[in-house]
């Protein structure tokens, strides 16, 4: 049973990690797949990810586009529209971390982080509404963080971002519910991506997992599981909420 057949799922900072496993998670279910990637070198890993995708069946393309920037998801959205026809589903996923102390981030540093989580979600939300509203249907995914929910020292910038993930994901589901568009945030906890890779080494890894009642990480299917569920019609009453997939870690 494929749960997303024949609709159009824009996700954004796909060319690796969570991003990924939900992009091929969708096209596993019959999504048609237009996603981005910012950086050049990260060309080859999106290049080969359109390629995965497309051999699912699906119609799959890749963008370079920053989704911290307001122009460049304009034309993202548009050019998606032109190809694809319409867009039903949008995971907003690109982040970044730039962990430091208070005392010693920069006010450059407050900003990217602050820029590229929190708002590229203003950003591709403001323009995948208009063609959302016209059909009457949508669905929007804001990847958020456990950390959003807890705070953690030497993260003020992410736990901010992430937390200013889920007011606003509430606020668009009051807004848009009447037009039968659903909005949602995950909160993920530790995943095993190549960017969480030192995290699991030695007696470091052994003092996360303890803090973790299910005593492991996450990997990305679970969280792409779980943004299938939401973008289904399994989630069709579901709007406004916030969904941990953190194995305990937030209890």
């Amino acid at each position: 049973m494929k749960l997303l057949a024949g609709k159009v799922a824009i996700v954004t900072g796909a060319a690796r990690g969570i991003g990924e496993a939900i992009a091929l998670k969708f096209a596993a279910h019959g999504a048609n797949v237009a996603f981005t990637y910012v950086s050049e070198s990260s060309a080859q890993k999106a290049t080969a990810l359109e390629a995965k995708l497309t051999g699912l069946g699906v119609k799959a393309k890749a963008y370079k586009s920053n989704a911290g920037d307001f122009i460049q998801c304009e034309a993202l959205v548009n050019d998606v529209l032109k190809e694809f026809g319409t867009v039903d589903i949008c995971v907003n996923n690109a982040g970044i971390s730039k962990d430091n102390l208070l005392l010693r981030m920069s006010p450059e540093q407050w900003s990217d982080v602050i820029n590229i989580n929190l708002n590229s979600v203003f950003n591709m939300t403001k323009q995948v509404i208009r063609p959302m509203m016209k059909s009457k249907n949508g669905v929007i995914i804001n990847m958020s963080s456990v950390i959003g929910e807890m705070g953690n020292a030497g993260q003020s910038s992410y736990a901010a971002s992430k937390a200013g993930i889920i007011g606003f994901t509430k606020s668009v589901a009051k807004e848009l519910g009447s037009r039968n568009i659903r909005c949602n945030a995950i909160a993920p906890g530790f995943v095993e991506t190549d960017m969480t890779a030192y995290l699991k080494e030695g007696d470091a890894g052994d003092k996360y997992k303890a803090g973790i009642p299910l005593g492991k990480f996450a990997t990305g299917e679970d969280i792409a599981n779980t943004c299938l569920f939401l973008a289904s019609d399994w989630g069709s009453y579901i709007t406004g909420q916030t969904i941990s997939v953190c194995g305990g870690l937030n209890i």
